[in-house]
């Protein structure tokens, strides 16, 4: 399946109510712009207003604990869930939101990662309760051994975000965002893989409301994809990769991205860190590097996107499984 809709997102909706933490949004003025007069002097009815999506708020620390809830409970519905448990190829996050929803349905789960994920990840899949396998030192590694495992054992083969039912609970965050702010023009969504893009953007695109996928310069699969008209492998080599790191995207985000109305940004990792730096520093905002790549998108000079005045963006920071110690590090050098 390649497409995704907006009724795929809506039934993903009913499947996570209450299941999932409603997403908190806050104003800000980092990356809002306004126009200016003849004489320079700034318009504030002119500016552009900036909300952010706290999704690093989530349970597990992701956005990923939807698309694992509505992955697990369809099938749950549909009585396909195997007594071998569930298993998962991921950089982390992934892992961790199918490990904790397992745990929900008293389901086991089995989680292949790199070796080069970060500890803070691994140590929380096993707080969940997961078998934790560490494969290679790339998602590709950790996938194809992922699968020999379901091959073998039975277990039903979750992905970490090439699956319609995974991407779909990713866009029940939109919605409730939508609802929030009716008003909505643009959404920014950090984007590796594409399952939060693909579901993010079927529900934008069914509102009106215009996407700006962010992506690191040297992790562009769906920048790469839009431009070939097809998806393609790329190399991944980024400061945010641990979460961005995708190959290639989907052909769900390529076909969600072909659809709605999308502008695809890349931006450099030392704008990324500095993003990161700036919101932990003014707003004690703790995320990932690939969260802080979405508010890249608006902050960075020239190569990023710029708001038109009045425009009501928001800009979802959609992990926090990071390492504390970091937060303080600008673009290399920490903080005095």
């Amino acid at each position: 399946m390649n497409r995704l809709t907006y009724d795929d997102v809506k039934q993903a909706g009913d499947r996570v109510a209450g299941r999932v933490r409603p997403v908190v949004l806050a104003p800000t003025e980092l990356g809002a712009t306004g126009a200016t007069g003849a004489d320079g002097a700034m318009d504030a009815t002119g500016a552009s207003q900036v909300w952010l999506a706290l999704e690093f708020m989530q349970h597990t620390g992701s956005f990923k604990a939807r698309g694992a809830q509505n992955f697990l409970q369809a099938h749950r519905a549909a009585g396909t869930l195997p007594d071998a448990g569930v298993t998962i190829a991921s950089g982390g996050n992934a892992g961790l939101a199918c490990a904790w929803a397992a745990r929900q349905l008293g389901v086991t789960a089995t989680v292949f990662l790199p070796e080069t994920a970060p500890p803070v990840k691994v140590a929380r899949l096993r707080s969940y309760g997961a078998e934790v396998r560490l494969v290679g030192t790339r998602y590709a590694e950790a996938l194809a051994a992922c699968e020999e495992f379901a091959a073998r054992s039975g277990a039903l083969a979750s992905h970490a975000y090439d699956h319609p039912l995974i991407a779909a609970g990713a866009g029940t965050l939109f919605e409730e965002i939508h609802r929030q702010l009716p008003g909505l023009d643009t959404v920014v969504v950090a984007v590796g893989g594409g399952g939060l893009f693909a579901g993010v953007a079927t529900a934008a695109g069914h509102h009106g409301v215009r996407i700006v996928a962010a992506e690191p310069e040297n992790c562009r699969a769906l920048n790469a994809a839009i431009e070939a008209g097809a998806v393609v492998d790329v190399p991944v080599d980024s400061v945010a990769a641990d979460s961005l790191g995708a190959s290639r995207a989907t052909p769900l985000a390529l076909h969600a991205a072909q659809q709605a109305d999308v502008h695809s940004v890349l931006v450099p990792d030392p704008e990324i860190s500095r993003a990161r730096h700036t919101l932990w520093t003014t707003h004690r905002v703790p995320v990932e590097h690939g969260a802080a790549t979405a508010l890249a998108a608006l902050t960075t000079p020239t190569l990023g996107y710029r708001p038109a005045p009045g425009e009501q963006i928001c800009v979802i920071l959609c992990g926090a499984n990071t390492d504390a110690r970091t937060l303080t590090d600008a673009v290399g050098t920490a903080e005095a």
